[in-house]
Formats: C-alpha cells, structure tokens, sequence
C-alpha cells in the first residue's frame, strides 16, 4: 500500500511523535509511507527515519478546502491507497480528500482526551485507550464507520535503560548526588499546569530533607510561569532543586537520567520504557504509583486520572521511593516488561497496517446514502463549532487546545 501520513503539528508531542514512528513500524512492513506536515522540529526525526516528507504552508487555515484539494492532487498524482488525519483537523481534511478519489481511503487518529462530536461517523476512528472508545461508540450508538483501539505505542529498542546521558548532565549542570524525578511534556495550561506547579512546590518541600531534584523537559505557552515558580523555590533553598530545560529534541536522556519519572499519556509509557518507576499525573490532585496492583486501572483509561489529594498523595509516593532503591528497581522493571509486551512499536504497526486494509476496503465498496449524507453534514457541525470557538475566544474563554482541554470531574480520559 501507498498510505500518506499527516500529523496535526511538528513540535514535540505524543500525538505526532506516535504518527512518525508508527509510519516508520508501517514501513518497516513493506509499505510506501509519505509524511506531509507543515515545519517544525520533529521533520527532522522524519527524515532521520528515511521517510519521504511533504510540506504543508503553517499559515493555512485547519480546516481548509485549499489543503482538501491539495491533499485530493497527491492521491491522485502519486497513487496513494490511503491517507491518515491525526486529530480532528487533519482527520477531515483526509475525509473530503479521499471522497475526490474513487478508491482512495481515510482514517483518522484521536489522542487528544476527546474525540469531536462532529467528526463524520463513516470515517474509520483510531483512539487510544478502552475507555475512550467505549464513550465515542455510546456516544454515537451503531455508527457505519469502526472505532478501533492503539495504544500509545513505543519504541522499545531506541528507548531503553543504558541510553546516554553524560552529554545532557553536562549541559544542564547535573550532578548524580540527587534522585531527579523527569517530566516531559509540553508546558501548556491544559492538562500539564496544575500537576507541574504541585510537583514544583512537593519538591521542593522534600529537598529540605531528602535528595530530591526536579527535572522538566519541555517548553509551550505555560513555560514563563513554571521558570517563575521554579526560581522561587531554588531562591528560597539556595540552589537549584527545580531545573526546567526547555524543549530537547531528542528527550531520551532525560529520561534515562531520571530516577524517577513523572507523567501522562505517551510520555508516561515512553518513561516505562527505560525501566524507572513511573508516577502518573493527571488533574485535579490526580497522582497514582504504577504498580502490578494499579496497572488494570491504567490499561483500561489510559495514562491519566481525574481526582485526588494532590500534594499529599505526591508526597508520600515520592517518600517511598526515594528511600527504598530496591523498590525503585522493582517497579521499573516491572513497567518495562509492562511496555513491551503490551505497547511495542512492532505490535502497533501490524494493528495498524490491518486498519488501512479495513479502509481501503471500505473505500472500494462505499458506503452509499451514509458516505454522502455524513459529508454534507458535517459541513454545518463544524462551521457551528468554528462560530461557538470564535464566541469564546472574544469572550475570553477559549481553551488552547479545544479537545485537550480540563476533563469533567468525575471522567477520566487519556490526553495521549
């Protein structure tokens, strides 16, 4: 199969960094993958890969029919059997894209914590935890199009214990003396913010006591606080104690650096893959030690939670592990076995390849009525959600990222 893969951005994240290696695990089979995008950090790890790569224009609009057309031209010009939107933009744009080519199929990958109602219910869905696609299937009762389950995969052959990390302790000043808990992630209001600042100020409580240090790798709109809240804390003990990094573009060490890591969705399973005891954050003073005892938990709603004590719950998991190292290595090597078995690149590739199969049959076959109703339909669901979007950006309201945004109290769902 010729199969075209379009993320939804190129900064460092979950969603886009599973699109490139799950291209490359799709090629790795024997299929012709392109990658189209606009720029961004993460086009080099594309061609690090050896994956052909397209350019979109950053100032376009998302959605938009200029990209549909242009989408529509590449099947047809270079004979691609199937194009992958991740995230709704994308994922619509690779709807009316394939509809313009007989034959051609689309699918459409949702690692934000919510799928859009208005997405075209004929148009195949992949999601990334049970939880999520138990809610979209009820959600819209029997739809004609299949919403089918890949976990956030990972590759466990370039992420593992023993990756360098002496180039990274230098740069950013890092003795060994300490036990470091990492984070990596984007420092964005949405999801990350509360439990960055609670882990901020929990460490920096215990440092007075125990030789913990804080280590957040990443950068994003939230970054200015973080700093803010870090120097405060350094100022007030007298040495760094929180270290914030910024953006890398290959995290790997800072994850191999950690003895402790901390956090949600994709980077949460990449952490495991390194064999250090993991912590999943969430919000609303959600903090949960993954052990044999909570992993059922997490397998069925994903790498996240909603609800907790916050502080208090943080705190005492940081305590038990920092003065047990044999539980340390316990528990990291119980999540790396976890992430192999069960959330390998290879494994992902193969559910994936069938997914396009699914797809291209289906395109081949057509869905008649349904295929043509949802494109009309969807038309007017999302120029509505655009007007209600414009509302409450004027209104002040608007959250940065519109389907990774607060869950409800009482949900929980994977922000992937």
């Amino acid at each position: 199969m010729r199969i075209l893969v379009y993320p939804h951005a190129m900064e460092i994240g979950g969603s886009q960094l599973n699109a490139i290696e799950l291209a490359a695990g799709v090629r790795d089979l024997g299929h012709e993958v392109t990658i189209i995008s606009e720029p961004g950090p993460l086009v080099a790890r594309v061609r690090e890969a050896g994956i052909d790569h397209l350019e979109l224009d950053p100032g376009r609009r998302r959605p938009s029919p200029a990209t549909v057309r242009l989408l529509a031209d590449l099947i047809g010009e270079r004979g691609f059997d199937v194009v992958h939107g991740y995230e709704w933009p994308p994922g619509l744009e690779a709807f009316y894209a394939a509809r313009r080519v007989a034959g051609a199929g689309a699918v459409c990958t949702v690692m934000s914590m919510a799928v859009a109602p208005f997405l075209p219910p004929t148009l195949p869905l992949v999601v990334g935890t049970e939880d999520i696609r138990q809610t979209v299937l009820e959600r819209r009762g029997r739809r004609p199009g299949v919403v089918h389950l890949i976990e956030p995969p990972v590759d466990v052959r370039a992420n593992a214990a023993g990756h360098p990390t002496d180039d990274f302790r230098a740069r950013f000043d890092l003795d060994q003396d300490h036990l470091d808990v990492v984070i990596v992630g984007r420092l964005v209001p949405e999801l990350k913010l509360e439990g960055l600042l609670t882990a901020i100020e929990v460490v920096g409580r215990l440092a007075e006591e125990l030789p913990l240090r804080l280590v957040i790798v990443g950068d994003g709109p939230s970054r200015e606080l973080v700093e803010a809240r870090s120097a405060e804390v350094n100022g007030r003990l007298g040495r760094r104690v929180i270290v914030v990094t910024g953006q890398l573009d290959d995290p790997r060490p800072a994850y191999a650096a950690a003895s402790i890591a901390l956090g949600m969705g994709g980077s949460a399973l990449r952490s495991l893959a390194f064999a250090r005891p993991l912590v999943v954050q969430g919000e609303h003073g959600f903090f949960e030690l993954l052990t044999p005892e909570s992993a059922g938990t997490f397998l069925e709603q994903g790498w996240y939670g909603v609800g907790g004590t916050g502080g208090e719950r943080l705190e005492a998991i940081l305590r038990e592990l920092a003065g047990d190292e044999g539980r340390r290595k316990e528990l990291g090597d119980y999540g790396r076995g976890l992430v192999v078995e069960r959330f390998s690149l290879e494994r992902a590739a193969r559910v994936q390849e069938e997914i396009y199969r699914e797809a291209v049959i289906q395109a081949r076959t057509g869905l008649g009525p349904a295929g043509r109703r949802d494109a009309v339909t969807t038309v007017g669901r999302v120029v509505g959600y655009k007007l209600g979007r414009r509302y409450q950006r004027i209104r002040g309201t608007a959250a940065r990222d519109d389907f990774n945004a607060v869950a409800p109290r009482g949900s929980r769902r994977d922000p992937g």
